[in-house]
């Protein structure tokens, strides 16, 4: 994705390379998805996702100690508000699942989610990096994770066409595009309000797996629903002028 955007741009890469900042960043997108991908690996899917999802409230919490920030109650109120409407989604309501014996798959999530907001907030410090040279963060991470993954579980190569194809789109849309709109969002957005509505996420995959017929629509969708809109809505801030100013 960012070779493409690179030369539709006709960009050049600055000279010479920030080392700090592309190190800083492919350190941060390798160690949160390894982190990720090792707990998915050490407990259940559900579980293991949701304490992983505790970033966004990290992020919005964590905002306080940003330069030129300040934490209101309503951007902790809003990311509550998501995070337990992404509870209801991913749990289904259900939160009695937890079990000891896979501890060590949870501390690796919760370390995924301080990964991810400590990355997020951090990504501030290099505000003045171009975003392309997220291009350069994602090559040394891939090559990280090529030796992690040679080095530390068994590698399979038998995979079918479909499983091939869902990889390589996964890898160019979802996380690949993401990561360049991610770093441009953090450094120069309201972080408090994109922390919040990253609570959408999960909504919006589940509205989709409903729409082409994968999942069938949970009682708790619409709550879930109606919790992260509104939370996200009220991390804007809009909700509390209008409470200021009636007219």
């Amino acid at each position: 994705v960012g070779l493409v955007w690179i030369a539709a741009k006709r960009s050049k890469m600055p000279q010479p390379l920030p080392l700090k900042a592309v190190i800083f960043a492919a350190l941060g997108l390798f160690a949160y998805h390894a982190l990720y991908f090792s707990a998915l690996k050490s407990a259940p899917a559900a579980e293991a996702s949701l304490i992983a999802y505790l970033w966004p409230l990290f992020i919005v919490l964590g905002s306080a100690f940003l330069p030129g920030e300040r934490l209101r109650w309503y951007h902790a109120a809003g990311a509550l508000l998501g995070m337990i409407g992404c509870a209801l989604l991913v749990t289904g309501g259900r939160l009695d699942s937890f079990e000891g014996a896979h501890f060590t798959g949870y501390a690796l999530a919760l370390c995924a989610a301080f990964t991810w907001a400590g990355y997020s907030l951090l990504s501030r410090a290099f505000a003045d990096v171009p975003t392309q040279l997220v291009t350069v963060s994602c090559a040394i991470a891939a090559i990280l994770s090529a030796i992690a993954s040679l080095w530390l579980e068994p590698v399979a190569w038998a995979l079918s066409p479909l499983q091939w194809a869902s990889l390589v789109g996964l890898g160019l849309l979802p996380l690949g595009g993401a990561f360049y709109v991610w770093d441009y969002a953090v450094k120069f957005g309201d972080i408090q309000w994109i922390g919040t509505a990253s609570y959408a996420a999960p909504l919006i995959s589940t509205l989709i797996l409903v729409a082409v017929g994968i999942a069938d629509p949970a009682p708790g969708l619409f709550v879930a629903c109606a919790l992260i809109v509104g939370g996200a809505l009220l991390a804007s801030g809009r909700l509390a002028k209008k409470a200021q100013d009636p007219a």
